[in-house]
């Protein structure tokens, strides 16, 4: 068994073709019938045609809403649906009027006693009850048909013995023209009403006292039945094509709500997956999302792993897949994919292919493209008999690209976050290094001084005291070290609220006096906000370790969308120009931080004079509001 693939195709006749279009048979009688009017063009003698084929071909007549030349299946006889049910109403009226109207005239001569016109009467009117209950559903197969036949064939009948045009039962034939005209169109009510006329006619006319009157009111009845017959199909005509066109707007409709659908979906995605840079997160959303839209039974979504070539599963479910796939090892069908860069349909037979899973029968894999290259891969696979269809491959193509984004998004985050772990480690060092480190150094040089003052036999008392009070000192130290690396901005605890929390602990352990001016009615984003406190603690631990300042002035101004930090002090400050004192007092790193944020930090000190760091953030304007 061949497998099939196909990629995202969505033609024009999908979208004008209507969708319950009615089927037609096989079609044999179409092609004779066309086969025969091509024989008849050339000259040929016409050939012999089966009584039940010739009974097939009427059903095949133009329903006056398409051209013969242009018949095709759907007009045929074996249509699916009720073609006279939508003029229900419509019939019911002339049957029941033209009902009342015959029984009326034709009551003064059942007065008279004439048995004839009674019998008739009373099978007019049964006739009509009958109809009304059981209407005749003309579904283009041999029965409906039958039936309309057998109501002209009824009413020829009762004018044949009611007194031909002069019977007062005339009126009772426009039901059955009417009914043939809104069943296939005024072609075959044009014919229907012709045979009825001609039925009436010839025996009328052929009568020995036949008159000049008789014969006018045969061409005007006549004429008025073909006229009856032209109106009905005309109205079957107009109806059918309204009823083509609305099916076409309701089909077009349909696939518009589709594809609208499909559009929000994916609108939501592309807000939602980027709004989480944690891949457990990216990947929940992005499963619950395309599960709400894609029925599957197995998945597997992997990274690219640049180093390699080999392919990390970042989410398996429904199957057994490994953790780590080679490049060699990667299926044919992904391999196909990823290769083309093209989502790929596996219809059938998925087990030739070596899916994921082993009872899968069909499958979407589709690469996640990322900045221009391919970083992953997603495959779905189902189970079952119903295959992925046009709309689950559009789907998918449309989730591919901010899925891949997304993924990529969240494993950048994840290296940078390392970096960033590794550049905090380092901040931590130096600042054991510079605090503690220097006290513990200090604390050893004391004790090895009190273990030699003993050994000499000097009194150590008073030094041990002060070693007491400096072991606290360090003591307290590491607690105020500890406390400040946890210290840090969050959802709940705004940049002015950390600021405030940190300065009340180096007024206590420093004795500066720290003025506070801080904006606390808008925020900036948390990593905004998160690299502008780790600028106003850096600069503060420089006050507070080498600026020998008696006051410091802190203040931070935000309108939601702009920020400036400004600290000062009044300290004995220090060359802008040194390098090496820059390198000292940590300018570095806080240019790095505000350079990352797209801020700007501007550093004002001279010596003796005091110093100030400000720091910036203004984004550049939108193109709508240069």
């Amino acid at each position: 068994m061949a497998t099939e693939e196909r990629t995202s195709t969505l033609d024009a006749a999908d979208v004008a073709a209507p969708e319950h279009a009615p089927d037609a048979g096989d079609g044999t009688a179409a092609s004779a019938s066309s086969a025969a009017k091509g024989s008849r063009a050339q000259g040929e003698t016409p050939e012999i045609v089966p009584l039940a084929e010739r009974i097939t071909r009427i059903g095949d007549l133009s329903d006056g809403s398409i051209d013969d030349d242009d018949l095709d299946s759907s007009a045929g006889l074996f249509d699916s649906f009720d073609r006279v049910a939508t003029f229900g109403p419509a019939i019911l009226a002339i049957r029941w009027g033209t009902t009342a109207l015959s029984v009326g005239l034709a009551a003064p001569e059942m007065a008279e006693g004439n048995l004839v016109m009674a019998m008739w009467s009373v099978v007019v009117i049964a006739y009509s009850v009958l109809r009304t209950q059981l209407p005749i559903r003309y579904m283009g197969n041999v029965r409906s048909l039958t039936e309309v036949i057998a109501e002209a064939t009824l009413h020829v009948l009762v004018l044949a013995t009611t007194g031909f045009w002069e019977s007062p039962f005339v009126f009772t034939l426009i039901t059955a023209v009417t009914v043939a005209g809104f069943a296939r169109g005024f072609g075959f009510a044009l014919r229907i009403a012709s045979v009825s006329a001609m039925s009436v006619n010839i025996p009328y006319l052929m009568r020995a006292d036949a008159s000049t009157e008789e014969f006018l009111l045969s061409v005007r009845t006549s004429a008025v039945l073909l006229l009856i017959a032209v109106v009905s199909g005309w109205a079957r005509r107009i109806s059918g094509e309204a009823d083509r066109q609305r099916t076409l707007a309701l089909h077009r409709l349909d696939r518009l709500s589709d594809a609208n659908a499909l559009l929000s979906n994916l609108h939501r995605v592309a807000q939602t997956l980027p709004a989480s840079l944690d891949i457990d997160d990216v990947m929940d959303t992005t499963l619950t999302r395309l599960r709400s839209l894609v029925e599957f039974d197995a998945v597997v979504v992997a990274a690219l792993d640049d180093t390699d070539a080999g392919w990390d599963v970042l989410r398996r479910e429904g199957c057994r897949a490994a953790l780590r796939i080679s490049g060699d090892e990667l299926l044919p069908v992904l391999a196909r994919a990823v290769a083309a860069d093209e989502v790929v349909v596996v219809d059938h037979a998925l087990q030739e292919e070596l899916g994921f899973s082993n009872r899968a029968t069909s499958g979407i894999y589709a690469p996640l493209p990322a900045r221009g290259a391919v970083m992953g891969f997603l495959a779905l696979e189902r189970t079952g008999v119903d295959p992925f269809n046009e709309r689950d491959l559009r789907v998918v193509r449309g989730f591919a690209e901010p899925m891949g984004l997304a993924i990529d998004n969240a494993r950048w985050f994840a290296r940078l976050r390392t970096v960033g772990a590794d550049e905090e480690r380092t901040r931590i060092a130096r600042d054991l290094h510079d605090r503690i480190g220097q006290s513990l150094a200090y604390l050893a040089f004391e004790l090895d001084r009190i273990v030699g003052a003993n050994e000499r036999g000097t009194s150590v008392g008073p030094d041990l005291d002060q070693l007491r009070n400096d072991v606290r000192g360090v003591i307290g130290e590491v607690r105020d070290t500890l406390y400040d690396l946890r210290t840090d901005v969050s959802e709940s605890n705004d940049l002015a609220s950390t600021v405030e929390q940190y300065v009340a602990r180096v007024r206590d352990r420093s004795g500066l006096a720290i003025h506070l001016l801080l904006d606390r009615k808008h925020r900036l984003p948390i990593l905004q906000e998160r690299e502008l406190w780790r600028i106003c603690q850096e600069a503060l631990t420089n006050i507070e370790r080498h600026a020998d300042a008696a006051e410091v002035r802190i203040e931070w101004r935000c309108d939601g969308r702009t920020g400036h930090l400004e600290i000062s002090d009044d300290g004995r400050g220090f060359p802008v120009g040194s390098a090496g004192r820059l390198d000292s007092y940590g300018i570095l790193g806080m240019r790095e931080r505000a350079s990352s944020i797209g801020a700007t930090l501007e550093l004002l000190s001279e010596p003796g004079a005091g110093s100030t760091v400000r720091c910036s953030l203004i984004p550049p304007l939108s193109p709508a509001h240069r």
